[in-house]
């Protein structure tokens, strides 16, 4: 049996999914929390195997609850199930230690799901939720390309955007257009783009000009 507990402030729901969850031949809600902080007690008291954590709840949310938790037992698997997709939900849960991010539009049967999954020790998240942290882990990656750019090669690659040829770059900063030429492909190589034009339109869209 996976035994779970639920923390949720809306009765009606914890009553709904748990019924539902109970019916199961393999899951036992054991507890049932309408707060954050009475989730942490519960949690640290019963270990259950899987933890249902709700994000908006008085007193603590599911957020510092989750957090709480996992600072005193980092073996817990905690499941989120919130109606939230917003940034400053979904990453503050998932750093604190979340392995799973649920929607309450999900069906009982794929929270069902989730909870098997999560126990066997993998992580299921909403497509809207991969979808975010795939867009930061490329915005992340992208600062992380221009950072490795010295001064001269940032200079250099503003002035491409601006239209300029190696040969105006060479006027403009006093060096020989072999030189610039040396820069240009450095600054490819570290962009990771094929040519002048994607180097532009990687400038413009990390707002480098």
């Amino acid at each position: 049996m996976i035994n779970v507990l639920f923390a949720d402030d809306h009765e009606m729901v914890r009553i709904g999914v748990s019924a539902y969850l109970s019916a199961q031949k393999d899951i036992n809600v054991i507890a049932e929390a309408d707060d954050g902080g009475d989730a942490v007690r519960l949690a640290l008291k019963l270990k259950p195997d899987i933890i249902l954590m709700d994000l908006v709840m008085k007193e603590m949310d599911g957020i510092e609850a989750t957090r709480q938790i996992i600072q005193q037992w980092p073996e817990a698997k905690i499941i989120i199930v919130t109606s939230f997709l917003d940034d400053d939900k979904v990453y503050p849960a998932l750093e604190a230690g979340a392995a799973s991010y649920m929607l309450k539009t999900s069906k009982a049967s794929e929270i069902a799901e989730a909870i098997r999954a999560t126990y066997q020790g993998q992580s299921i998240l909403e497509p809207e939720v991969t979808g975010k942290i795939m867009n930061r882990m490329r915005s992340k990656n992208d600062e992380y390309l221009h950072n490795q750019l010295t001064d001269r090669e940032t200079e250099i690659l503003l002035l491409i955007a601006q239209g300029k040829s190696n040969q105006e770059i060479a006027d403009e900063l006093f060096i020989a257009v072999k030189t610039v030429k040396v820069h240009v492909s450095n600054i490819l190589g570290k962009l990771q783009v094929q040519d002048r034009t994607q180097a532009v339109i990687y400038a413009f869209n990390n707002n480098l000009v």
